[in-house]
This record gives structure tokens, C-alpha cells and sequence, in this order.
């Protein structure tokens, strides 16, 4: 799956990701810093309900965010650019988050690659020469 887009079209994009895997609850975004990663996963947690402000959790590493329709469907946004060692994210309790019913949006996840489960949707956004972004499976 490859799919372009920009500021304009994001929601829309966004809500396409969704609708094209409405059974995955893992999402882990892949791309360089600048990319539009936070961006594209704001977008998302809007278009599946989520109407609270939504932010990078770079320093907290999880934020948590509930949906006003889908009876307050969870999702949990992790960053993990600033992990140092696997150890920190096994402290934090990932298990609870990643194999729990709730969606997860994950930053970095290269930095955690041996602790995704099989079933993590992977992600690539890249900047294109136009500005645009192309969000693609890996």
C-alpha cells in the first residue's frame, strides 16, 4: 500500500489507513525526524474519535487518549526516539499496552524492533521531493 499526501488531505488519508485495516491495532510509524510521524497519528486519533489535544510523548513516552464514540475505544501513542536500552520499555510495562485491546501508535519503533509483536503493521513516511509525504507498508 502506498499513499501520498499533505497537510490538506492527512485527515482524509488518515482515515483511509484506518478503513483499509479496520482488524490491526498496532501501528508502528518508521521515518526521519521531520517526517510528519506525530502529525499523521494525531491525524489518525481524530478521525477514530479523539477529541482531546494530542501531543508527542517524547519525555513521558505513552500518552493516552479516549475516543468520544466507539463506547471510549483507548489508544495509546508511544515515542521511544529517547529509549536508550530495551530495559527502559520492559520497566514501563509495554505488555499491558501492546497486548491489550487498546490501538497503539508507535514512534521510532526501531529503537524497540525486537519487542513488536508479529502482528505490528509497519509503516514508512517519507518527505517526497514535492513536499508531500508517502505513507507506505513495510
Amino acid at each position: 500500500m502506498k499513499l501520498r499526501f499533505d497537510l490538506e488531505n492527512i485527515d482524509k488519508t488518515a482515515g483511509e489507513l484506518l478503513s483499509s485495516f479496520p482488524e490491526t491495532r498496532i501501528f508502528a510509524f518508521y521515518g526521519e525526524m521531520g517526517a510528519g510521524k506525530t502529525t499523521f497519528i494525531k491525524a489518525m486519533c481524530q478521525q477514530a474519535g479523539v477529541e482531546e489535544i494530542i501531543t508527542s510523548p517524547t519525555f513521558s513516552l505513552v500518552n493516552e487518549y479516549r475516543s468520544k464514540n466507539n463506547g471510549g475505544k483507548v489508544f495509546f501513542h508511544f515515542d521511544f526516539f529517547r529509549i536508550d536500552a530495551l530495559e527502559e520499555v520492559m520497566d514501563m510495562g509495554y505488555e499491558d499496552y501492546f497486548y491489550s485491546d487498546s490501538m497503539c501508535f508507535i514512534e521510532w519503533p526501531e529503537k524497540i524492533a525486537g519487542l513488536l509483536p508479529e502482528e505490528t503493521l509497519r509503516l514508512k513516511i517519507e518527505v517526497l521531493e514535492t513536499g508531500e509525504r508517502q505513507l507506505r507498508t513495510l
